[in-house]
């Protein structure tokens, strides 16, 4: 599945592109459209401009060094194994939940999503504080699989839910046995949704930071922090996260042919098949044990684990800090960044849906590129232009509010075009004719239609700003912590007592739109089966 595919022409869709061949362009929509390419494009340019002046043999021999060499295979054999292994989990779960006779379905269904609320960081200090020696590659790979299979597990929910049953009746009937027709007819009709929550993984896993620091395994975005923070080596720094972009871009482009190979549906909408729940008979039992530890690798150890040094507590030789003074800079920069990344995602969508041509989609692509861009490599790229160009905006609050904004530049979008799509064109033209001014239109017709979708988006940007980590460390001002980054603090001392509120009041953040999700997923599998 393209996670940000655009939406399939439609009779509305076209009356929307002839009437925006008969309109100019707003400027206001064309100016922020405009900027919010430029940040986007922002951080890239200047992580190249850097390599650049550190000269293209330096360069070279960097990226051509063997060191290079690990970190390329420990990143890749990391994607790869975890990213098989939440493809089975992930999958494995929906089919239990959906189609099958288990008990305790809608308990289930909120139980394996609750998982994505909790920070990768934080579940990977769950286990390391508990179990000191869970360290290297195995560690790293148990902690990422137990944290990422929800972004398979959720898709799968819903390509399960668009499975017709007749066609797995007629593979049955063609004398195929259960997993054959698993296999080839039921996986077959699910794969984009299942790519498309296997990429999202892959980002993930090259993004993340904290959860590999933890456990002490070597990445890109592990060996580029410390070549910035301890090394004081921006270049090298800067050509690593080349790297890294080139990876996630191949991610995201290896993805479209793997999608377009995996399509296919019924020629006709025809009437669907009621489903018939499998009777797990014997293997009741082993479903459920299953499902069981899977939940309480991924929630018990982590939860209990912050309840038990609540409990316990525990000094620190670092000063106090005031957790309310920590969650009051989180609530500021993330909102700061809400609104930011909301405001530009109206007119790069607005542009695309109202006036589609190849410029305006291109825009809208390079609104959605940050999906595959580590925070730490949009970290570096705005040090590097406010270093050299705008030296007052080095570690300010703006600096970081304009990071978040990038950084979750697409949930804004995807949230903003959701809610456009509700907004007829025709509305808007129909107020025109009646001698309104655009700004008026706007404001008077089509603001109140997408108000609750610029909500949603608002708050994807908010909850995921409030705990991201890796740009916070290095670009939030001298003196100043957000929960993450003072959880972060106490951890790196081992005062996990001291550490283990931070965490939970971020897990509290998180949970709850992650507990939301789960209802509203439910809600679409069932509607799909009726």
């Amino acid at each position: 599945m393209n996670t940000f595919a655009s939406p399939s022409p439609t009779v509305e869709g076209r009356w929307a592109r002839a009437w925006s061949r008969r309109r100019r362009w707003p400027l206001v929509t064309v100016f922020g459209a405009t900027i919010a390419a430029v940040l986007v494009l922002l951080p890239l340019v200047f992580l190249v401009i850097q390599a650049q002046q550190a000269g293209w043999d330096a360069t070279s021999r960097l990226l051509l060094r063997h060191n290079t060499a690990v970190l390329l295979w420990n990143t890749l054999r990391l994607v790869v194994v975890s990213t098989a292994l939440c493809a089975v989990l992930g999958v494995g779960a929906a089919w239990c939940v959906q189609r099958t006779t288990i008990p305790g379905r809608r308990m289930w269904a909120v139980l394996l999503v609750l998982p994505l609320g909790i920070p990768d960081f934080v579940i990977g200090f769950g286990w390391v504080s508990l179990e000191p020696s869970l360290q290297g590659y195995l560690a790293a790979v148990m902690i990422m699989t137990l944290s990422l299979y929800p972004l398979v597990y959720l898709p799968a929910v819903a390509g399960l839910a668009g499975v017709d049953p007749a066609l797995e009746e007629v593979a049955r009937s063609l004398g195929l046995g259960p997993w054959q027709v698993f296999w080839r007819v039921t996986l077959r009709q699910m794969l984009p949704a299942v790519l498309g929550g296997c990429l999202l993984v892959t980002l993930g896993l090259l993004a993340e930071y904290g959860a590999f620091e933890i456990v002490q395994y070597q990445t890109f975005t592990v060996a580029i922090f410390t070549e910035f923070k301890l090394g004081f080596d921006t270049a090298a720094a800067c050509a690593l996260s080349l790297v890294l972009v080139a990876l996630g871009i191949a991610a995201l482009a290896g993805e479209l042919p793997l999608v377009r190979r995996g399509r296919w549906s019924r020629s006709g909408a025809g009437a669907r098949r009621a489903i018939v729940r499998v009777k797990l008979g014997r293997w009741t039992i082993p479903a459920l044990l299953g499902l069981s530890t899977l939940c309480a690798m991924a929630l018990g150890v982590p939860i209990g684990s912050l309840v038990y040094w609540l409990i316990r507590g525990g000094s620190t030789t670092l000063p106090s800090a005031s957790i309310l003074t920590d969650a009051a800079h989180t609530a500021e920069f993330s909102a700061g960044a809400a609104a930011l990344s909301t405001a530009l995602a109206i007119p790069v969508t607005a542009a695309a849906m109202r006036h589609r041509n190849r410029l305006t989609v291109l825009i809208e692509r390079l609104a959605l590129l940050p999906q595959a861009l580590p925070g730490l490599v949009v970290a570096l790229g705005l040090v590097s232009f406010s270093v050299r160009y705008a030296l007052p905006l080095y570690q300010s609050a703006l600096e970081l509010i304009v990071a978040y904004a990038i950084l979750f530049l697409p949930l804004a979008v995807v949230g903003v075009r959701a809610a456009l799509a509700h907004a007829p064109p025709r509305l808007e033209e129909v107020g025109r004719s009646l001698g309104r001014r655009p700004a008026s239109v706007w404001l008077r017709v089509t603001l109140p239609l997408i108000a609750p979708g610029l909500g949603v988006a608002f708050l994807l940007v908010f909850i995921s700003s409030s705990t991201e980590l890796t740009a916070t460390l290095l670009l939030r001002p001298t003196g100043v912590d957000t929960l993450a980054t003072q959880f972060w603090v106490y951890t790196s001392d081992f005062s996990y007592g001291a550490a283990a509120p931070y965490a939970g009041l971020m897990v509290l953040i998180s949970a709850v739109p992650a507990y939301l999700l789960s209802r509203r997923m439910a809600a679409i599998a069932r509607r799909g089966q009726a």
